[in-house]
């Protein structure tokens, strides 16, 4: 026969081992939060939510963050929204032709292009400048201007989301 002792010690040690991975999930879902939320400052206005991610990445990988949070780049309707980050603005599909991240054109009305902008290219790595980015360009300047930069340099983000879900 089978030792009784034996089979009732087995699924407890499965049940501890269950508990344990549980617990180191949730603990190094608590740490990736508390580090994301040290990087992350959100605040609310005119409706809608806005995420300053400070560290910076490629723009796709911005976006990606952004999209994460249920939010996307920021698409700019007004000069408030202005500072040097990097924008839900590219030409990444056709070389000149500027879409928001939601598919609209750019309004020629509210672009707010720095000086000889948009050029095509990138100082910082010499690739094609195909996504935007506000912000002054090195220490002089508008500081609510746009530059096409490289999609591979890294800068930080601001993401929108429609203030209809709470800013978290």
């Amino acid at each position: 026969g089978e030792n009784p002792s034996r089979t009732s010690k087995l699924p407890a040690e499965r049940v501890v081992l269950l508990v344990l991975v549980g617990l180191l999930a949730a603990a190094l879902i608590i740490i990736f939060r508390l580090c994301l939320c040290k990087n992350q400052i959100t605040f609310q206005n005119g409706g809608k939510c806005y995420y300053f991610y400070t560290v910076r990445s490629a723009w796709t990988e911005s976006r990606r963050f952004c999209q994460n949070l249920g939010s996307d780049l920021v698409k700019i309707d007004s000069r408030e929204e202005q500072d040097r980050f990097w924008i839900g603005l590219t030409d990444s599909e056709v070389e000149g032709r500027f879409l928001w991240v939601d598919g609209s054109p750019l309004d020629q009305s509210l672009s707010f292009w720095g000086w000889r902008q948009p050029d095509n290219w990138s100082r910082a790595s010499l690739k094609a400048g195909n996504c935007v980015r506000m912000g002054k360009r090195g220490g002089s300047g508008d500081p609510t201007s746009w530059f096409d930069r490289s999609c591979s340099d890294p800068q930080k983000s601001i993401c929108e989301a429609a203030g209809t879900q709470s800013c978290v």
